[in-house]
């Protein structure tokens, strides 16, 4: 018996992972580094890692300098634009209370703080687990085990719902069911570790209720 939703926030609840693309993509360019959408997806999406590792002859006190740039750019570019994604909101009020709710992001609590001043979404969720929460990402099931213990569930009594792979990996990984609901970043991922790809996030009801 499903007993709590776990969901992740940009590319799942809102269509962020663009503005986050754009906002590293001028940084990087800013110092003669062309990162590709290929690149983007595999570095963030795929190994969480970032791509600053590919800069040569930089020291960590300048690549700290360049995160912290394309971190308060990033912040520039929520408060310009940002979109509830397609069917979201319908799908949570038909969720909301039959269901423990919470949201696990990698987020920076200021950028998820910045997105959800105006998106209406938080009323529906009981808790909110994001970066300084846990110590290791995703695709660790820190996160995710973190969201158990806070909704006091098994892994068993719920299910996460993802848009990347590494997202997906640190669900299953902590033993949780989890639905993908890929974007255009991740469309053309392998997500074969995760319980059902679905097309469109009103698919989620049916099959919560199958």
């Amino acid at each position: 018996m499903i007993k709590a939703i776990f969901w992740d926030n940009d590319g799942v609840l809102v269509d962020t992972e663009r503005l986050y693309f754009r906002a590293t993509k001028e940084i990087l360019a800013s110092v003669g580094f062309e990162l590709t959408e290929e690149q983007f997806i595999e570095l963030f999406l795929i190994e969480a890692r970032g791509p600053w590792h590919l800069l040569q002859g930089y020291s960590a006190e300048q690549i700290q300098m360049l995160r912290k740039r394309r971190n308060q750019l990033y912040s520039e570019f929520l408060t310009e634009k940002k979109t509830v994604m397609d069917g979201v909101e319908e799908v949570l009020a038909g969720l909301h209370g039959k269901y423990k709710m919470g949201i696990v992001t990698s987020s920076l609590k200021e950028h998820f703080e910045i997105i959800h001043r105006s998106t209406g979404l938080l009323k529906y969720f009981d808790f909110v687990v994001a970066s300084g929460d846990y110590t290791k990402y995703k695709p660790d099931p820190e996160p995710y085990l973190v969201a158990l213990e806070k909704a006091g569930v098994e892994a068993g009594e719920c299910v996460a719902i993802e848009d990347s792979l590494r997202g997906a990996m640190s669900a299953t990984g902590a033993g949780i069911r989890c639905y993908v609901v890929p974007h255009g970043l991740t469309r053309n991922l392998d997500f074969r570790g995760a319980h059902k790809v679905l097309p469109n996030i009103r698919d989620l009801l049916p099959e919560l209720s199958a």
